[in-house]
């Protein structure tokens, strides 16, 4: 039975992988993105990805981006009651079940399978379980090109925020630090890989501290060097 599946979507490397994974499977047909906004700075949840650079990844995907509005800060009742709306236009839409890109997090994964309950659609997570080193490397040997966008200093020098998701940085993470960012040590967003039809030009503007987070504007820019090069 052809699954019909609509993706969480952080524009973080994660799901962008998932995206991939989903894609090899004959069974699964993805029919949308679903990506949470900061309507007071238009910006993607925790990424701070602009909301811009999230309808460029959706178009690269040769996807619909659905967006879910949400105050800042958010109260909890607020987040659950926008993200049922936005199952039920899913269901509308005649998705089947709905992606996330969770690797490990037991509570989060048995949060998401709660709060789907009777919704009319089922949860995947074509990730869950991969060991995040290897996943990690994987991702990047098969073209993924990210950005760190958000690092929590208290867990990862604010340093890391703006850098390439590579090698290299994956060599010097800290002892204890998930290279995947699973704990939300870090988070990316996505230029180029093969979930892409072509790679979204951008640069690394402003870093500032802000709640407590270090982050890395990243800027539609079409004169900045091809991210796959």
């Amino acid at each position: 039975m052809q699954r019909r599946v609509v993706l969480s979507w952080s524009s973080g490397k994660d799901s962008a992988w998932s995206l991939h994974m989903l894609r090899q499977d004959p069974d699964v047909e993805v029919i949308g993105l679903l990506t949470t906004v900061n309507t007071t700075h238009q910006r993607v949840a925790m990424h701070s990805t602009r909301l811009a650079l999230a309808r460029a990844q959706a178009d690269a995907a040769g996807l619909p981006l659905h967006t879910i509005p949400l105050p800042w800060p958010c109260p909890n009742e607020v987040y659950e009651r926008e993200m049922r709306g936005a199952v039920a236009d899913a269901v509308a839409r005649g998705a089947t079940h709905v992606a996330f890109g969770d690797l490990f997090l037991e509570d989060i994964r048995a949060y998401r399978i709660r709060q789907l309950q009777g919704s009319g659609l089922q949860p995947l997570f074509p990730l869950w379980g991969e060991p995040t080193a290897a996943l990690a490397r994987k991702m990047i040997d098969a073209g993924l090109v990210a950005v760190v966008t958000c690092v929590d200093p208290r867990q990862l020098p604010a340093t890391f925020a703006g850098r390439r998701f590579d090698h290299a940085m994956l060599d010097e993470l800290p002892a204890g630090v998930d290279p995947c960012g699973e704990h939300g040590e870090f988070h990316t967003c996505v230029l180029a890989g093969p979930m892409f039809r072509a790679p979204i030009r951008a640069a690394v503007g402003e870093i500032v501290e802000r709640d407590g987070f270090c982050f890395a504007d990243l800027i539609p820019d079409t004169t900045a060097p091809d991210p796959a090069q």
